[in-house]
């Protein structure tokens, strides 16, 4: 299952992420990070595909997608 991690402490709530996710999955945490933003998160993991679009418009490169091998 893939995995998204995000750097919320350096995410500035652009909001980029949630416009390209195919799931709809990532959205705007309700907590304020150190920068006073909203982070983005993912809410329902279990849900994302592992497509890294979120990670790749992230201007500040504050998301890593991993993904699983398959053996």
């Amino acid at each position: 299952m893939p995995k998204v991690v995000f750097d919320e402490d350096r995410c500035k709530g652009c909001e980029l992420c949630t416009t390209v996710c195919p799931k709809n999955i990532v959205v705007m945490s309700k907590k304020i990070n150190a920068k006073g933003y909203h982070p983005a998160t993912v809410d329902e993991m279990d849900k994302c595909i592992g497509c890294a679009f979120c990670a790749n418009i992230c201007p500040d490169t504050v998301i890593e997608v991993f993904k699983e091998e398959k053996k």
